[in-house]
């Protein structure tokens, strides 16, 4: 009893975070209707400049640490991405008044990554004095990519086989390469090879580094807002994907979170690593995620995946999980 009343004390501390202070301050301006507006302009800015910190430091990390260490952390992302997509395909969807390709584009946005969760996680590890390897967040790639080819090739199998005497064949090498071509993916990989191949330590210190918190609380107070608005549409569509939404982040996150202490005990993956990961796994793509799906499934109606992901599964990512996770750590790891 003393263990479940110190986890709860601890969880409620995790809530004080400024970070998800802006989520939730977020929350309630819309709430109330507030007319505060933040241009989108700033909104993209904002994600450029995160995600431009975040791969310059895991580039950098990576130049001057062991890359051998990144192999089995990366075979993890790759299986939980594909391993959610595919798990949705079979559970979602066979939901009542659920449509395949809404469930596979939806199962899609989950097992993708969300840029603006691993940020917050990572200035909430910071304030906590967690550490973890810098590399850690260039997992994200290794998740992102393959949750969505994997979403995109299943529901184009499922409409080909739908077409009575289609013999259409998905390519997948075009579904890689506009995939690598999202704003979200082209920055964070831009920061790795600058971290890797050039010497950006003074521009890193100097600019994105002093300016990360700033602009995150920038980001999560937009997304608080942006996620009460999408209520809206997720109430027009089948109550199921509310269900999934609250669910699949947490349940993800600790199956990650169990594949991450796995890998702790053979190669001494840390704690703070460990959260990371169920972080990346527990959240929904923000950014890369919708613009590729509703262009490469079209018939698939973006309230469902969008609204899914964006009013129900970021807010619990990144309110309930990361606060979940550093807490579970904490009891595991001794921390």
């Amino acid at each position: 009893m003393e263990f479940i009343l110190n986890f709860l004390g601890s969880l409620l501390n995790q809530f004080q975070s400024p970070t998800l202070a802006f989520l939730l301050g977020g929350i309630l301006l819309a709430a109330f209707q507030s007319k505060l507006q933040i241009p989108d302009a700033i909104y993209k800015f904002c994600v450029f400049m995160l995600l431009m910190r975040i791969g310059l430091e895991g580039g950098m990390e990576i130049r001057d640490g062991k890359i051998e260490d990144m192999f089995l952390p990366a075979f993890i992302a790759v299986t939980i991405g594909c391993g959610i997509v595919f798990l949705g395909r079979v559970t979602l969807a066979a939901l009542p008044g659920v449509k395949t390709e809404d469930a596979i584009a939806t199962a899609g946005l989950f097992g993708a990554v969300s840029a603006s969760t691993l940020a917050a996680a990572m200035v909430i590890l910071d304030e906590n004095e967690v550490f973890y390897e810098a590399w850690v967040p260039a997992l994200y790639p290794f998740m992102d990519i393959p949750a969505l080819i994997v979403a995109i090739v299943l529901a184009n199998i499922y409409l080909t086989k739908k077409k009575k005497g289609a013999e259409t064949k998905v390519k997948i090498w075009p579904i890689i390469t506009e995939s690598l071509r999202g704003s979200a993916l082209s920055a964070l990989i831009l920061g790795l090879a600058l971290g890797l191949f050039a010497q950006p330590e003074k521009v890193y210190e100097g600019f994105y580094d002093p300016l990360f918190r700033g602009l995150l609380s920038v980001l999560m107070l937009i997304m608080g807002m942006e996620a009460y608005t999408r209520l809206n549409e997720l109430r027009k569509v089948a109550h199921w994907y509310a269900v999934y939404a609250a669910l699949a982040p947490l349940a993800h996150g600790l199956v990650a979170f169990s594949l991450g202490y796995v890998a702790h005990i053979l190669t001494g993956f840390s704690p703070g690593g460990v959260i990371l990961l169920a972080v990346i796994a527990g959240s929904s793509s923000d950014i890369s995620g919708p613009p590729t799906l509703r262009a490469a499934i079209p018939s698939a109606n973006p309230s469902t995946y969008i609204g899914s992901s964006t009013s129900v599964g970021t807010p619990i990512a990144i309110a309930v999980g990361i606060p979940l996770y550093i807490v579970l750590a904490q009891a595991v790891f001794e921390m």
